[in-house]
């Protein structure tokens, strides 16, 4: 696979790279495993110290990492922003709280003293994905490299620039060689790096597909692996909702980051009580959003990432269509230079489609009519993912029920789905294995170790 920079707004091939050659990659490994053994014991306060300072980077570099990103994969210049501004906060979060994550913890036992301790691993490998080419990375680093690990980044093919880009901002905040690289390789070379020895585990965001590849290997080596991958997220909407302020989220929850989110809502579960007046606002933000170059900052929908990601969304959206679904909007490629794609909405969703059954990744919106919470709550969970939900609900007894009977990593009520530094995140089912984020997301890549003294 091509490494290179296609603007997804024209279609144009602005920049190729080489690929690392294997003895580039081993030489990359090797220089981790050299920092590791001096990064481990470097005091924690001090690598604190040094995540402030990538927060500092991110804020002074923040104009041009975002048009960086927008260059590479599309989303619009605000949400690029956003995105790097988000990177520095979870630099932050981790550079004042990881003292107190990873603190000794004191049991009582029949030893004399004991505790665990939380150490770190090693060289981690972190397979990225494209559509938040920078969040998805420092959501890893930040906690990892705080704990101790050094980070190895094999980020997606089309945003080699984004990743070169990291590779120096943890350099300009003075981050010792060898504790964060990245390697421009194709998907070809992860599984060589996992089996590498001096790879202690592994931590990918993506599709399903790769995350079966990436645990099938990390496995045979039992090593400890991360997994966020894919989801079709409910959004339920009950008739106690605010519904003009329920059809205002759901517009923006649909087409975040031109619809290529995991955390996306994406099937819109509605009763009948309500559904026409949702329907109808729904129907009317969507159309209703500004579709351009993602460099103007009127632009509220950019281009898909690639013509591919726009070909498989076409096809699973006719597929829907032709087995029975009914099309409200959209439906089809936009007239354009890049690789656009309409605003879409279909109702009446078959069993056994794409609508119902897939992850549908860009502007596309699946609404499904019920007439209860139970009914409601099986729509919700008939799909093999289980990543967010969001409902919308005033009444408290509805609230539990989704907060318990919802199969999903989160639930939020009344708001749209968002990581949150703060917060653990992830996902059950074929959404994903572990957490990250929060206390959870530091404590996956380290060694709780059990010390205790007679």
């Amino acid at each position: 696979m091509a490494i290179a920079t296609i603007n997804p707004t024209t279609g144009e091939t602005l920049r190729t790279f080489e690929a690392h050659t294997d003895r580039e990659v081993d030489d990359r490994l090797a220089a981790a495993s050299r920092a590791f053994r001096d990064w481990r014991l470097t005091p924690l306060a001090e690598r604190a110290s040094m995540l402030s300072r990538v927060a500092d980077v991110l804020d002074r570099d923040a104009e041009d990492l975002a048009r960086l990103a927008t260059l590479e994969m599309g989303k619009t210049l605000a949400s690029s922003r956003a995105e790097v501004e988000k990177c520095a906060f979870v630099c932050r979060h981790y550079a004042q709280e990881a003292e107190r994550y990873l603190a000794d913890e004191t049991i009582a036992s029949n030893a004399s003293r004991s505790w665990v301790s939380y150490q770190p691993l090693g060289p981690v490998l972190a397979v990225m994905p494209w559509n938040f080419p920078y969040w998805q990375v420092f959501r890893f680093a930040a906690p990892a490299t705080a704990a101790g690990n050094v980070g190895l980044l094999k980020h997606a093919s089309n945003v080699p620039q984004v990743a070169l880009a990291i590779e120096d901002v943890f350099r300009a905040a003075g981050y010792p060689d060898g504790v964060f690289q990245t390697l421009l390789v194709g998907g070809g070379a992860v599984e060589r790096i996992i089996r590498d020895p001096r790879v202690a585990a592994v931590t990918l965001t993506g599709s399903e597909p790769a995350g079966q590849s990436v645990a099938r290997t990390a496995g045979e080596e039992i090593k400890h692996v991360v997994l966020e991958l894919g989801g079709s997220d409910p959004f339920l909407v009950m008739p106690s909702a605010d519904i003009d302020r329920a059809a205002e989220v759901a517009v923006a929850a649909r087409m975040i980051n031109n619809g290529q989110s995991c955390i996306a809502a994406k099937r819109f579960i509605v009763h009948a009580d309500v559904y026409d007046a949702f329907t109808e606002r729904f129907v009317a933000g969507m159309t209703g959003s500004a579709m351009g170059d993602p460099m103007d900052e009127g632009t509220a929908l950019g281009p898909l990432a690639t013509e591919a990601i726009r070909g498989e969304l076409a096809a699973q959206v006719d597929a829907t269509v032709r087995d029975g679904a009914k099309l409200l909007a959209g439906g089809k490629a936009a007239s354009r230079d890049g690789w656009f794609y309409e605003p879409t909405v279909l109702a009446d969703i078959p069993e056994g489609s794409p609508g119902r059954q897939e992850e549908l990744f860009g502007p596309a919106a699946m609404l499904f009519k019920v007439g209860s919470i139970d009914e409601a709550i099986a729509v919700a969970n008939e799909t093999r993912f289980g990543l967010g939900s969001a409902a919308f609900t005033n009444d408290e007894a509805e609230v539990a029920r989704f907060g318990r009977d919802l199969e999903a990593g989160c639930v939020f009520v009344n708001t749209m789905v968002a990581s949150d530094p703060r917060l653990p995140f992830g996902g059950v089912k074929r959404s994903g294995v572990g957490r990250e984020l929060a206390g959870h997301g530091i404590r996956e890549f380290v060694n709780v170790k059990t010390i205790a003294i007679a």
